[in-house]
């Protein structure tokens, strides 16, 4: 008898451990495929379909995915905080302010010697180039970046295109019964993921990370 308890115990333990590791709701990994459709509609009808093979209705997820630099991933709007054309601005700004300046300074002082005016507007004259510099500097400098960064490609095989996306949670189906099926019902592209879901849905879906697509 106290080796019955004793299991029991241990069963007990064994549950408890198991719980707390991976509450109920929450798949951590899960595998997950994805197809791309035009509409809602679509996605729906597709998703029903699966659902008839034996795809459970909290494995599937259906969502808009916008087009890349419209995700709103900042509390400001888009994907990034700053313009990537605009990072090294201040950079030239600084160094306009420098040769500025100099030139503004320069120019003052050749004035007083030359025209024989106050002394002042050799601080005039720095402080007038100075702003004028930074300026020019900082427009350049933004310029320049703005040529080295290419928009993003969005013909690019490794990136996800606006649309419909269908996300299935891989438990029931196998991933390649699924792809299958995504093709069948004219998904425009597929990719394989690894993700958390829970509650009938992709938690940590990030439209910014490039795809794997099959």
């Amino acid at each position: 008898l106290e080796r019955v308890r004793q299991a029991w115990l241990v069963q007990k333990l064994i549950l408890f451990t198991l719980v707390m590791v991976n509450p109920p709701g929450l798949r951590t990994m899960a595998n997950i495929i994805a197809g791309r459709f035009d509409t809602f509609e679509h996605a729906g009808t597709v998703a029903k379909e699966l659902q008839i093979e034996g795809v459970s209705d909290d494995d599937v997820w259906i969502v808009y995915v916008t087009s890349p630099g419209q995700h709103d991933h900042t509390p400001i709007g888009g994907d990034a905080i700053a313009d990537e054309g605009a990072k090294a601005a201040h950079k030239g700004a600084g160094k306009g302010i420098v040769i500025g300046g100099v030139i503004g300074g320069a120019i003052g002082a050749a004035s007083v010697v030359l025209i024989n005016i106050p002394w002042i507007v050799i601080a005039v004259g720095i402080g007038l180039g100075a702003y004028i510099g930074s300026l020019s500097g900082a427009m350049s400098r933004t310029r320049q970046s703005q040529s080295e960064t290419q928009p993003p490609d969005t013909s690019s095989e490794l990136v996800r295109k606006a649309g419909v996306m269908l996300a299935i949670n891989a438990v029931d189906v196998s991933e390649e019964r699924l792809i299958e099926a995504l093709r069948a019902h004219g998904a425009a592209e597929i990719e394989r993921a690894n993700g958390q879901w829970s509650e009938g849905e992709w938690k940590d879906f990030d439209p910014t990370k490039s795809p794997e697509f099959v």
